[in-house]
């Protein structure tokens, strides 16, 4: 009996020791850490870091997983509070390492917020904001030192992030901290960001009250690194309330504080022992890796050459880090070179841009300003010239009328420009008649073809498809520029307008354009140049042949849209020949059978009924003369609210809206007539802008739009397919 109960206790006995052992151990560690934060919150940077290493040995030798992350955890916010240049992220990232083998919510938590603020402090926004919500997805909220710790740099994630009330309201919440082991330092360092906070915002009353406790609670606890920041902030008040004594006082007692616990040679001491540690820490992680090496190739009896080449690879990882503090330095450097030359280039990114917005609303303005004006000039014009006027007047009308068309082109090669600058042009996807297309090109340059005694001639290839799917409007516009200047530099000759289909699929054509004349040519050097904005070449040839060089670069930008190019080949004397290529899609036969039903000849508009909404007194008399020549018969409205009243009591077939008016704006008027009648056609009449966008006359309840000034012909067709759309009378 006596024997077997012998046998029992030398069994447990052991076992008993071992439970013993890891006890000691574990109560060792609980005094290590309250220490390191003792040290660490009194200045004593080297001490909490040799507190930390004896930890770190400690559990590692009894495989205590949680207090390992903690002091890994303990060593990045060492480094963090004491601003030093090795990388608390290694810390971080060795935590993460253990973290993925053994689950500790805790230590998650805690890391997680910690690679948060170090994000934010190296402008990643968006990753600093992931682990915030990280951390707070693993923290247990009975914890109240863990919470609190987390608070406290979740606040300064946010101040660094430039999210000041959002670090306010949580360094607020938190007065007073909770904490098992610097709860006195939590509290001052918390309500030291919070005065510093206020300070920023000009609450110089409630940062002093605050400083006052901290600077209390730091010199009663001794905390240098606290009374360091009090006294810097109270120098900054007096300084700002012109109390010159006291922000000498402070500053006194800042510079002594430095002197004491932040001279150059405590630094620099600690900057070594920084790096010793790190240094250190390196090795160990890669004596570590070495010995799971070591044990793998027991495991799977690997050669003995793998290992002396593992061996080898390891003693250049211990060499490359002896180098990391020279590397560290340099690293510094150059991110402080990077952060100044990038703010240089943000601010003129900004002086840029501001630029660019200020000169497009400029032009956008004038030439808004200018349209209306030129209304009245081109639809005058075009009244006088349909009253039979005399002979002798017929010459100076035809003159005013082509100035004032010629200025009209200009102001919209400006607009153009702009909106080409801003991005505000798109490609359309219509349907359309590419034969209708180039033939209205031509007839539209007849008058200007003969001013130079020039023909134009039309050459399109036979097998060229009669309906094509792109954008009509911008190919007229690059077609008429390349044509206009055809003439422009041409007399008594010839502009021929080529077209040859270069391939067809089932769903694409691929067509060549080409413009060629017989005029003056164009240098080498000037072909160069003939592209950028505003260039024609020379002073004498812009003298002599005026315009206002823009056509070409509409040209090369509105190609740019398609993605095509356009080329040139000239010679001086012998003319030009300008050509690009574009792609189209083949339409649907369906959607042909639909256009074509669609395509309304113009209405007539006789005994009609309309509404005619326009503030300026000269374009509503040129507006109700020309419905008047249609026999159709007007109502006025001076602004938006006249029209709304009279939209509701009267019955029109159409409505003219002006969109620019004092008062209520057309769009709005719009709007308010759609909540009681739905059905009449209203046409928005306005001088496009650059910042206007025809979805906003459409989702306002506009019909369709006339831009002012107009063609006549075109504001007649206009109106009658809207109301042919809507089935009135006509």
């Amino acid at each position: 009996m006596r024997f077997v109960v012998l046998i029992i206790f030398l069994t447990l006995c052991p076992i008993s020791i071992g439970a013993q052992q890891n006890t000691a151990y574990r109560d060792s560690i609980e005094s290590i850490t309250k220490k390191i934060y003792k040290n660490k919150n009194n200045g004593n940077y080297e001490l909490a870091l040799s507190e930390i290493e004896k930890g770190l040995k400690i559990a590692s030798s009894i495989n205590a997983y949680e207090s390992i992350v903690d002091f890994y955890n303990l060593s990045a916010r060492l480094n963090i509070q004491y601003k030093k240049p090795v990388n608390p992220e290694i810390y971080l990232h060795e935590a993460r390492e253990v973290l993925s083998l053994y689950k500790y919510n805790n230590g998650k938590a805690l890391t997680a917020i910690l690679q948060a603020y170090i994000s934010a402090k190296n402008k990643r926004n968006s990753i600093a904001e992931g682990y915030i919500n990280e951390a707070f997805e693993a923290v247990d909220y009975k914890d109240k030192s863990l919470l609190n710790t987390i608070l406290y740099y979740q606040g300064l994630t946010y101040f660094e992030l430039g999210k000041s009330a959002k670090a306010k309201s949580i360094f607020q919440k938190m007065i007073p901290p909770e904490h098992k082991y610097e709860q006195q330092f939590l509290s001052a360092a918390t309500q030291l960001q919070l005065a510093n906070i206020y300070i920023d915002g000009n609450n110089y009353e409630s940062a002093k009250i605050l400083l006052d406790n901290v600077m209390r609670m730091a010199a009663r606890n001794k905390f240098p690194e606290i009374l360091l920041g009090t006294n810097l902030l109270k120098y900054e008040i007096a300084s700002e309330s012109k109390d010159f004594h006291a922000a000498l006082l402070y500053y006194k007692k800042a510079d002594s504080i430095k002197l004491k616990y932040f001279n150059p040679e405590i630094l620099r001491a600690q900057n070594e022992a920084a790096y010793t540690n790190e240094a250190q820490f390196l090795n160990d992680v890669i004596a570590r890796m070495s010995q799971d090496e070591i044990e793998q190739q027991q495991k799977v009896n690997i050669s003995k050459l793998t290992s002396v080449l593992s061996s080898a690879l390891l003693i250049i990882i211990s060499l490359l880090t002896i180098s990391l503090y020279r590397n560290n330095q340099i690293k510094f450097k150059t991110n402080d070179l990077l952060l100044k030359k990038n703010r240089e280039l943000q601010t003129a990114k900004d002086k840029a841009e501001k630029a660019m917005r200020a000169k497009g609303q400029f032009l956008s303005t004038v030439s808004h300003e200018l349209r209306t004006p030129l209304y009245a000039v081109t639809g005058l014009t075009h009244l006088l010239l349909e009253e039979d006027p005399k002979e002798s007047q017929k010459e100076h009308l035809k003159s005013l009328k082509f100035s004032g068309e010629y200025l009209l082109d200009f102001i919209n090669d400006i607009l153009q420009i702009n909106k080409i600058d801003a991005n505000k042009l798109i490609a359309e996807n219509l349907i359309f008649d590419l034969q209708k297309t180039l033939e209205d090109v031509v007839y539209s340059l007849k008058q200007t073809a003969k001013e130079n005694k020039n023909t134009i001639i039309l050459d399109i290839d036979k097998n060229t498809p009669k309906k094509l799917v792109g954008d009509p409007l911008k190919l007229s516009q690059i077609l008429i520029n390349l044509v206009g200047n055809a003439l422009k530099f041409t007399e008594n000759g010839k502009v021929i307008v080529h077209t040859k289909l270069l391939s067809a699929t089932e769903d694409t054509y691929k067509i060549h354009f080409e413009v060629n004349d017989e005029g003056i040519g164009i240098s080498e050097d000037m072909q160069k140049n003939i592209f950028e904005s505003f260039s024609q070449g020379s002073i004498q040839i812009n003298r002599k042949y005026g315009g206002t060089g823009l056509g070409l670069t509409i040209v090369k930008s509105l190609l740019s849209l398609f993605n095509s190019d356009i080329q040139v080949k000239s010679e001086i004397g012998m003319g030009s020949s300008f050509f690009f290529d574009l792609e189209f899609k083949a339409p649907d036969p369906a959607e042909i059978e639909q256009e074509e039903e669609e395509e309304l000849e113009e209405a007539v508009l006789k005994d009609l009924y309309f509404l005619v909404v326009e503030d300026n007194k000269i374009n509503q008399v040129i507006t109700k003369k020309m419905l008047a020549k249609k026999g159709v018969n007007c109502d006025v409205a001076d602004n938006g609210y006249e029209a709304i009243e009279l939209a509701k009591q009267n019955n029109y077939d159409l409505i003219l809206m002006d969109i620019h008016m004092p008062g209520i704006s057309g769009l709005k008027a719009t709007e308010e007539i759609r909540t009681f009648n739905t059905t009449i056609p209203i046409i928005a009449l306005t001088a496009l802008t650059l910042d206007e966008s025809t979805d906003d006359f459409f989702s306002s309840g506009c019909n369709d739009i006339i831009t002012k000034p107009f063609k006549p012909d075109l504001f007649y067709k206009i109106i009658g397919n809207a109301i042919s759309r809507t089935g009135s009378k006509v």
